[in-house]
């Protein structure tokens, strides 16, 4: 506790101006949770910071959930995730920018380090993943989860999609989200963002929704995993066979 309060206390104001920026559509399940976690790490660690949920087309109470939580809304119909992230970051009013999934609960030790990453000069970054409920997945699914995180964060280095952040200067420069690609926009923001200087995976994990791993079959993952390999032309520039992300809440 002290170290982070010394932190605070050394670190000047441009260092704590966060905008952390929520797509969602149809979240009225997850969202509370999520803004409640970054409004806690806010308080705790003294930020001048906003919250914005880009609602995209939403037909619960989404954005009744946000605004009885006093977070800042706009409204869009874009179905494309890098799409709806690239509009939360366009009203975004501070320096820095964490971009985190709707189901996905951000520790304040994990913002805390993902801040120090940035106040050290990394150009942005992302968090280790831990998904909800793991052990009460069915054993291959489980086997699943853990191969993609050993594929994309340990071997590839890339962030995952649930929690990123990045200084907005940079994102700015590179046009943020490529909106030509309906998934694995965090794979083209991590390749970005590398090019440009020191990339950080903190280790101080987020923990997101095991809630596709439940409500799909274990043949359904698999055939959403090998999707891109149908399309090898334009692997991920359509929609098809990514249903799983679409169709329902994400």
């Amino acid at each position: 506790m002290l170290a982070r309060c010394q932190w605070i206390k050394e670190s000047p104001p441009k260092l704590q101006s966060v905008s952390f920026i929520i797509p969602a559509h149809n979240e009225q399940n997850y969202l509370a949770k999520t803004i409640k976690a970054l409004q806690t790490a806010i308080e705790e660690l003294n930020l001048n910071a906003e919250i914005i949920v880009v609602n995209d087309d939403s037909t619960d109470d989404t954005v009744l959930v946000a605004k009885s939580l006093g977070v800042h809304t706009i409204d869009v119909s874009l179905r494309n995730i890098g799409a709806v992230r690239n509009a939360g970051a366009a009203t975004a009013n501070h320096d820095w920018l964490f971009f985190v999934d709707a189901d996905t609960t951000v520790p304040t030790e994990t913002i805390r380090h993902s801040l120090m990453a940035l106040a050290q000069g990394d150009v942005g970054g992302g968090a280790r993943v831990e998904i909800e409920g793991l052990q009460s997945l069915f054993w291959l699914k489980r086997m699943m989860c853990l191969a993609m995180i050993l594929v994309w964060q340990i071997i590839g280095g890339w962030a995952a999609g649930c929690f990123m952040f990045c200084r907005k200067d940079l994102f700015d420069s590179f046009g943020g989200f490529d909106e030509n690609y309906f998934a694995a926009e965090e794979y083209f923001f991590s390749r970005q963002l590398k090019r440009l200087g020191r990339f950080k995976l903190v280790r101080q994990p987020v923990i997101t929704s095991a809630r596709k791993l439940h409500r799909y079959s274990t043949w359904q993952l698999i055939g959403f995993l090998v999707s891109p390999i149908r399309n090898l032309r334009n692997p991920l520039s359509t929609k098809a066979g990514l249903e799983i992300l679409y169709e329902d809440q994400r």
